[in-house]
């Protein structure tokens, strides 16, 4: 196989054209299945969101586990934290969602969970590699496999979210709107907030294969910003198509990123004494706005590469109990394995309702410094290291900055692009040297 399969969160694509074809998405449940022939009672756990390719995924990746003499079971249209947590608890090998989280809908994915409900690290995604080229080379004509759902692993997922939050009385007093994505969100999001008691109403809540993420959800929040001012309500929330990840809009319509709610909740933790070993950890994306307001209240603010894959596994290392990422993902160590938008929700939903405040309250807590991000599309991924005349304006620039401002360019791990990122007191020198080190990607890569 020429190119690597997984990305910085699992395996995506185009469906219908490699990695996304029939015979590999095949290939992948051999893989798996081959993986895991030797544990006991070997059984794998399939979720899916809402987009018209996920039945046909989900059904050849079964096909390819039941030819390698693995058992599966499906848990239907779930948010992939619901899979995550059921992997975890429950007998199950491997848990595996087809998604492409926030990407519409002609694009999917495989994304694989651990026994313990955790990613896979990166030596065993290379492992995995390895058999899904060979079960390629040697497999038959992909054979598809019909599935039953299992209703309780929603269920369970539910009373999971509900046990976790425990929001008081007061919360239920609050009027919202939830943004659904027309995703994987869509069914269970109404039937836990009626279970809870809360007020809430729902918009991009009816997929129809093609509409996920589409004007709506994460990445497109202005939809939500009307319909919360317009009905008078005390906050909005937008998850994305696959429900790791949520953001959110105060009562006058404005956003509140991942850095606002990773601070909220930090503070919220520390004050029940939960925020283990007084740490967030966050990624190189993160404001710089954030580590002061950390600071302030006496918290400690590690960084790590994007993906919450690299948030999770610093957290396991320091002990930390909150991670998260500037995009919405934020990862409630003590009750989740992975970024988790519907608990995240029920979360500061608890916040609100414990600190009896409006939700422009916790957005005002955090100062925000100006920041860029420039998008520069690329023919190939060298090693940043091994350009040297990009290594030496970015030294150049972050020596003229001299610690007021940050600069990070990283490649996307899902898609042909080189991210620049650019943060400083001033907005101007954020705009000069974004566009300055920005041409000079897009003139040698571009």
């Amino acid at each position: 196989m020429a190119t690597k399969l997984f990305g910085t969160d699992g395996i995506r694509g185009r469906y219908g054209e490699p990695p996304l074809d029939d015979p590999t998405v095949y290939a992948v449940g051999l893989a798996l299945a081959g993986h895991i022939r030797q544990t006991r009672s070997p059984k794998v756990l399939i979720g899916m969101d809402t987009r018209e390719s996920s039945p046909r995924i989900a059904q050849l990746l079964a096909g390819g586990l039941r030819a390698g003499g693995v058992d599966r079971e499906f848990a239907g249209v779930v948010p992939t934290p619901a899979v995550a947590y059921a992997t975890q608890q429950g007998d199950y090998s491997l848990g595996v969602v087809v998604s492409a989280s926030h990407n519409p809908f002609e694009d999917n994915g495989i994304k694989v969970f651990g026994p313990f409900g955790y990613k896979l690290p990166d030596e065993t995604e290379s492992s995995l590699e390895l058999r899904i080229q060979a079960a390629l080379e040697s497999a038959g004509t992909p054979a598809a496999e019909g599935l039953v759902e299992n209703p309780d692993i929603a269920d369970e997922y539910i009373g999971h979210l509900i046990r976790a939050s425990r929001p008081p009385p007061s919360a239920l007093d609050l009027r919202f709107v939830v943004d659904c994505a027309n995703g994987a969100a869509s069914e269970i999001a109404p039937i836990a907030f009626e279970r809870l008691g809360a007020d809430v109403r729902y918009i991009a809540c009816d997929p129809n294969g093609r509409n996920i993420n589409r004007d709506c959800g994460a990445l497109h929040m202005d939809r939500l910003a009307e319909e919360v001012v317009d009905g008078d309500a005390d906050f909005g929330a937008a998850l994305d198509g696959d429900a790791d990840r949520c953001l959110f809009v105060d009562e006058r319509g404005r956003r509140l990123n991942g850095d606002n709610i990773l601070l909220a909740a930090a503070i919220a933790l520390k004050g029940r004494r939960l925020l283990h070993e007084n740490t967030v950890v966050a990624t190189v994306m993160s404001n710089m706005g954030l580590d002061l307001a950390l600071r302030r209240n006496g918290i400690r603010l590690v960084r790590t590469p994007v993906g919450d894959k690299h948030v999770i596994h610093e957290m396991l290392t320091s002990g930390a109990a909150l991670g998260g990422e500037q995009s919405g993902h934020a990862i409630f160590g003590d009750f989740s394995t992975t970024g988790d938008g519907l608990l995240t929700l029920f979360m500061m939903l608890r916040i609100l309702g414990d600190e009896n405040v409006a939700c422009s309250e916790l957005r005002r807590r955090l100062r925000v410094f100006p920041q860029k991000l420039v998008n520069v599309r690329v023919r190939h991924k060298p090693p940043l290291s091994h350009l040297p005349e990009i290594s030496q304006e970015l030294a150049d620039r972050e020596l003229e900055l001299a610690g007021r401002g940050r600069i990070v360019l990283r490649y996307s791990g899902t898609e042909p692009v080189a991210r620049v990122m650019v943060e400083a007191e001033s907005h101007t020198d954020v705009v000069r040297h974004c566009t300055a080190i920005a041409r000079l990607v897009r003139e040698r890569l571009g």
